[in-house]
């Protein structure tokens, strides 16, 4: 006669089938269904996120749109570049600018004064964007060469300070000064706008060649060629013959 289950060996086999029921969930399910659908359900996220920032951002552009064209406008009134054609006018340009500055800063020149300011070459005529310098040398106070400093890098065209070199020392050059300060040399240095140094200040010259239809001789230049008549004419066919019937 067959022993009946007891309760024990009933939770037994539910305790194995269920088991079963896990291992087989782990290699065959999970895997190959379950793992699939949580990846599709990240990327699912995460495009739903994209959108939202997306959908932000085009909510945005009206205002976006109306901030650049002032921060265009502020450029515009603020330019970044030298307004000259030539790098002779703006090197002008920039001593009349570096003469405003010290004359803003110190009134009549009692406390900065200008000991030197000469142009420098542009050592790389192929930039972009042509560099034109000056090399300035000034005798100020300190409060007032901190005053040209800040004119001179904060006002429009940009310009910018390189090579600063101070030396603090005692001098008198005119009676007006105090006679303490600094001995400042520095370049002052602007851009001109890409292919404006190609500009020429005045019409080339006219060529040397003359005109078509004009006889070159009449030129009077050096390079002319002599008059038609100063050349030696040619012999005469008679007097030819004749030399040959003599020989």
């Amino acid at each position: 006669m067959a022993a009946q289950p007891t309760r024990r060996d009933r939770w037994l086999a539910l305790g194995l089938l269920l088991a079963v029921i896990a291992v087989a969930y782990l290699l065959l399910v999970h895997p190959w269904l379950t793992r699939p659908l949580l990846a599709i359900n990240a990327d699912i996220a995460a495009v739903q996120e994209r959108q939202q920032r997306v959908d932000a951002q085009l909510a945005q552009r009206g205002q976006i749109a109306t901030q650049l064209r002032e921060v265009q406008a502020a450029l515009e009134g603020r330019p970044g570049f030298l307004r000259e054609a030539t790098a002779e006018s703006a090197a002008a340009a920039l001593s009349s600018r570096l003469q405003d500055a010290v004359a803003s800063a110190s009134p009549g020149n009692r406390s900065c004064t200008i000991s030197n300011r000469t142009p420098l070459p542009d050592a790389n005529r192929e930039a972009a964007f042509p560099r034109v310098a000056l090399q300035v040398r000034l005798r100020c106070g300190v409060p007032e060469m901190a005053a040209v400093l800040h004119t001179l890098e904060t006002g429009s065209p940009r310009l910018f300070v390189e090579n600063l070199n101070l030396l603090a020392q005692r001098f008198q050059q005119s009676p007006s000064e105090t006679g303490t300060g600094l001995d400042v040399s520095f370049e002052l240095v602007g851009h001109l706008r890409p292919g404006a140094a190609l500009e020429p200040d005045a019409p080339a010259p006219a060529p040397l060649l003359p005109p078509s239809g004009q006889d070159a001789g009449q030129d009077g230049g050096p390079d002319a060629a002599p008059p038609s008549d100063a050349a030696e004419p040619a012999p005469a066919p008679d007097a030819a013959g004749e030399a040959q019937h003599e020989a």
